[in-house]
């Protein structure tokens, strides 16, 4: 059986999710419900590094995309980075890139989040 791990590390202006295996119809839920857990947290600024995952179906995408609105609404966002070339094959067919932006390494979404101004009211 494929199996899937999220390995989640909170910084103060971000969270970083290493996702590892096969994001499929079955582990979905498992994605889903870490972003509605990182929402409730109020945490909105998101990092996913994409270098250990095998395989993505369009449950795995339709998770990023039932959430992103709600991220942004709140100020936040969601950075990708360090996809395997088959895995951003998949996205980019899909047109990801024009929504989100992704990158080669974890660096620049993590600087881009350690430099945003918050302002809080």
């Amino acid at each position: 059986m494929d199996t899937f791990s999220i390995k989640r590390i909170d910084n103060d202006d971000y969270s970083t999710l290493h996702l590892e295996g096969f994001l499929d119809a079955h582990t979905a839920p498992e994605l889903e419900s870490e972003f509605e857990k990182l929402m409730g947290e109020g945490r909105f600024n998101i990092v996913v590094n994409f270098s250990e995952l095998n395989y993505i179906s369009s449950a795995g995408l339709g998770v990023f995309m039932g959430c992103i609105e709600n991220i942004r609404e709140n100020g936040g966002d969601i950075k990708m980075c360090c996809m395997t070339p088959k895995i951003f094959r998949v996205f980019d067919l899909l047109g990801f890139p024009a929504l989100y932006d992704i990158v080669d390494d974890e660096e620049k979404p993590l600087n881009y989040f350690a430099n945003k101004t918050h302002k809080f009211s």
